[in-house]
Formats: structure tokens, sequence, C-alpha cells
């Protein structure tokens, strides 16, 4: 594994450390400030003389900073170092006239990608730069396999994700894509914990999955003896909480399909689930887009964003019906869309996959993929789903065919799902019987038989509506990233074998980032 030249070359340097009497993995290390406060701090001296010839340590505060090495310029008996933490890059003036002997194993051993724990003051160089004036250097780590010069520049694209470690290290826009993220999600939390709701934790394995039509990961538990699922989802076991007495609740978490990957899809990704008893899905949309406006505000977002080259007005949002958006948007027509056989043989004459086993509702659906989906660029809610694929949602009262459902689309993907609930028992066992016969039938899709769900519905469950929201995607929208592996730390990639020498001969390494001065 540590057979590669340049790792043994750097092997070299870190016993050579040792034999010196120096720990290349120190532990004890102090810091007083961090890159970017000190920038800040002392942001005031390069309005006075860069003159560094002037500079003492009287009068001078000491600052200690740590980092990870990015550059170092050699000049004989001094160096400038461009030292890196998680909040910036300052850069370290370090001369053999202050550190003394320790100068020339440092200049030996010091590379790019070693962790460092400089001590000093502000100064600011000659040409303008604020800088720290080494007087103590102590290296913490010694990294013993180089950086890549340019990371973009790998041949294999996907390596940034496998070793979303150095992506973090070299790229500072990716770094910044994560704490977009994080600070996404605090924002949602503290939108509904202002709005009364409870955060709950509901379990990942579940005998039954459910709450979504989609296959689930299959597990088995060695003391029960028995199989367990990852779950889908988490929505029967919260509605089970509304059941139990609790009217305003939220979990966001994770969620497992063991389904296709592609740019908007991960097997294993994030979700908020919020159930609100005594509302409806009415409620549900005036909520969601006050949640918008909560996080444009918080976060300090214009009300127009590009993504994946889209240019999305978020100023103005839409509601439409289900059937109505495919002959407006989608552009088919109403005779065809009306007719379970017509449509049938114009989506087969598209060349989809379709067959005369598919439910009219799931007919509908596939047109509605093919024909609507890329083309809702603007916020919009589509409403009135059919009955078959809502198997979860309640009937509408005017027309059953219908459900009181919607979805969010924004930029051409489903951002959200929500509806007012089916509390129904007999409606909601039923239709979990058509689910069974459809997965008898080879929908894999199809959901499972839950009579311990039915079963709590049947105390008694209030009007409730209920929604989800995928966070993964949401960042994809607000960071304008066009891969769900960009918003994932550790996104699902397919198993290879690692070769680790043909990895750092692919690129320039950072040994080329030392430059050295006469």
């Amino acid at each position: 594994m540590f057979s590669n030249f340049y790792v043994q070359q750097r092997i070299k340097k870190m016993e050579l450390m040792r034999q010196e009497g120096f720990n290349p993995y120190a532990n004890k290390t102090t810091r007083t400030i961090s890159n970017y406060n000190f920038l800040n701090k002392y942001n005031h001296l390069k309005m006075q003389s860069s003159d560094d010839t002037q500079d003492c340590t009287q009068n001078k505060e000491i600052e200690s900073i740590v980092g990870r090495v990015r550059f170092i310029r050699l000049m004989g008996k001094a160096c400038f170092i461009k030292i890196q933490d998680e909040s910036g890059i300052l850069q370290a003036y370090v001369s053999k006239n202050d550190i003394g002997e320790d100068f020339l194993l440092i200049k030996k051993v010091l590379e790019v990608g070693d962790i460092i724990n400089v001590s000093g003051y502000a100064f600011v160089t000659k040409t303008g730069e604020l800088s720290i004036h080494t007087l103590t250097l102590q290296i913490l780590t010694k990294s013993i396999v180089p950086l890549p010069e340019k990371f973009h520049g790998l041949n294999d694209i996907e390596l940034r994700y496998r070793q979303r470690y150095v992506d973090l290290i070299v790229n500072n826009k990716v770094k910044e894509t994560f704490k977009l993220r994080s600070q996404i999600v605090s924002c949602i939390r503290q939108f509904f914990e202002q709005k009364g709701f409870l955060e709950v934790e509901t379990p990942m394995l579940h005998s039954i999955p459910g709450g979504a039509n989609a296959r689930p990961f299959i597990t088995h538990h060695n003391a029960l003896d028995v199989d367990r699922y990852l779950r889908i989802a988490p929505e029967l076991y919260l509605k089970r909480l509304i059941v139990g007495g609790f009217e305003a609740i939220f979990e966001l978490n994770r969620n497992f399909r063991n389904e296709g990957m592609d740019h908007s899809h991960n097997p294993e990704f994030s979700m908020i689930e919020f159930y609100w008893a005594y509302k409806t899905y009415e409620d549900l949309i005036t909520l969601t887009q006050e949640l918008f406006a909560f996080l444009f505000k918080k976060l300090n977002l214009p009300h127009s964003l590009i993504h994946d080259e889209l240019e999305i007005d978020f100023s103005q949002w839409h509601i439409i019906g289900y059937k109505e958006a495919l002959i407006k948007i989608g552009g088919l027509d109403k005779n065809i869309i009306d007719n379970q056989d017509a449509l049938l043989s114009f989506l087969m004459s598209k060349h989809l996959k379709v067959d005369k086993s598919m439910s009219y509702g799931k007919l509908l659906g596939e047109a509605f993929d093919e024909f609507v989906e890329h083309k809702l660029i603007n916020p919009t809610f589509i409403t009135q789903y059919p009955i078959e694929i809502s198997p979860l949602a309640r009937r509408n009262d005017e027309n059953p065919n219908v459900a009181d459902r919607f979805e969010l689309f924004i930029g051409g993907k489903e951002i959200a799902n929500g509806f007012s609930e089916l509390n129904d028992p007999i409606d909601q066992f039923e239709r979990f019987k058509e689910q069974a016969k459809a997965k008898d039938a080879g929908d894999e899709e199809a959901q499972y038989m839950d009579e311990d769900y039915v079963w709590a519905l049947a105390h008694g469950m209030p009007p409730t509506a209920g929604e989800g929201i995928g966070i993964d995607r949401l960042v994809m929208l607000l960071s304008n990233a066009k891969t769900i592996k960009d918003v994932i730390l550790f996104p699902a990639l397919k198993p290879t074998k690692s070769n680790f020498d043909i990895i750092l001969s692919q690129d320039a390494l950072s040994n080329a980032q030392i430059i050295k001065e006469n």
C-alpha cells in the first residue's frame, strides 16, 4: 500500500524527524485564533507600514494558528508557507533568525499536505500581504501521501467522491456546499420548532416496509431470527404517533431505497417528513411556501436562482391539477388522457414501458413523468393525483378518483410530496389489498400490507396532513449542484479495487508546489 516512490520519500522524511527527536504525529498543541479571525483582527495593519525590517516583537500580540500546508516558497534562510484551516488560508513567514537550527530540519522535512502549528505575531509583507511572523513552528502531522496539484484535473472524476477527504482539502467550493447544507438543515429545524412542531425519531429497521412505493433493502436480525427492512419512509410510524395524541411532529433523517442511481437519486438519502393534525393538504401548500420564504431570508438568497443552467423565479408559485397539467404543459389531447385504452395506445406508440396490466392511474403517472415533469421549472404544485398512485392519501370528497394530494416541482424535479392523510381504516385496508395484488403481479415497488398500521387507524386518527421534502434535492437546488453526489459527503458508488499507485501517477503532485529561490 505504501510502496509508491513519492510515498516512500515522505516516509523517509518522517523517519528523519523521529531520528532528530521530533514526533511526526504530535498530540498537544495550542491555538489562539483561526485564520479567518486572524485576518480580520489584524486587517488594520495593512494601512500601516509594510516594511518588515522595522518589525519587532515588542508590543506585538503572540498568536498561535494551526492548519495544513498548501504551498511553500523557500528562499535560502527563510520561507513563506500558505497554511489552510477550515476558515481560510493564512501566510506564514519563517526565518532561521527566528526559529534557530530547527529551521534546517523543517526545510528538509516540511512538505505540502503536512499539518503544522505556528506561533508568532501579525505583520504585513513588503508586497502588502497580512501574514504571521513565525517564532515557533511544530509539525503536528506528517502527511505521507502527496496531494494532487490540481485535483479537478483527475482523469477519473468519481475519485472526487471516492476520496472526498482529498476533495475537501483542495476544493474550497466543495466545503462551502456542505456548510450550506448544514445551514439549510439547521434552518429547517428552526422553522418547524418555531411553528410548534416536535422532532421525533422512529425506527430505521422495519418488520414491514411501508410509507412509499419503493423496493427495500433487506437484512437479518440474528437474535430474533427474522428479516428486517431498512426503512423506505417513516410515514406509517409518524402517523401512529398522531393516533397516539401528538398533533404536530417532524422527523429529519435517512431513508433507504434499493433502486437505481442517477444524478438525482442515491439509495441512502435524507428527508424531512412532518404531520399536522386538524389540517389539510391546502394548509401544507401554504406552510411549504412559508418554509421556502424562511430559508431564503435566513440564507440571504435572491428570489431568482440559477440551477442547472435554468433560471428559477421563486416569486411566482403555481398550482395546477394533474390532468390539466398533462393537457396544458404536456401537450396531450384531453380525449386521450380521459380514456384508458387510448392512453395506453398512445404511450405504447411513444415506446414507453407500459402494458395492459397497468391501472389507469399508473398510466397517467407514466404520461406525467414523460411529458410534464421536466417542464416544471418555476415552483409548481401539482394537485388532484390519481387515487391509484396515492395509496395513503385521502380521497377527494367531490371526485373519488383523485386524492387530496400535491407534489411540488422545481427545476424539473420533485422536491416535496404531501397530502391529506387517509384515516378511514377500512378504505386503507382495501387499498393495501390492491397494493398486495399489484406486488403479486410483479410490481416490486407496490406497498406491503401492514395490518398493525390499519389497526392503529381503527383507534381513530384525527384529520391530518403530512408531507415529505427531499433534503438532498433541496440542497442541490439551492447550491446549483448538478448531481446528488455533490451534496452527499459519501455517496453510493460501485465498488472498485483500490490502486493507489495509479491514483498518484495520474496527476502532477504537490511536490511541484514547493518553489525554491536562491
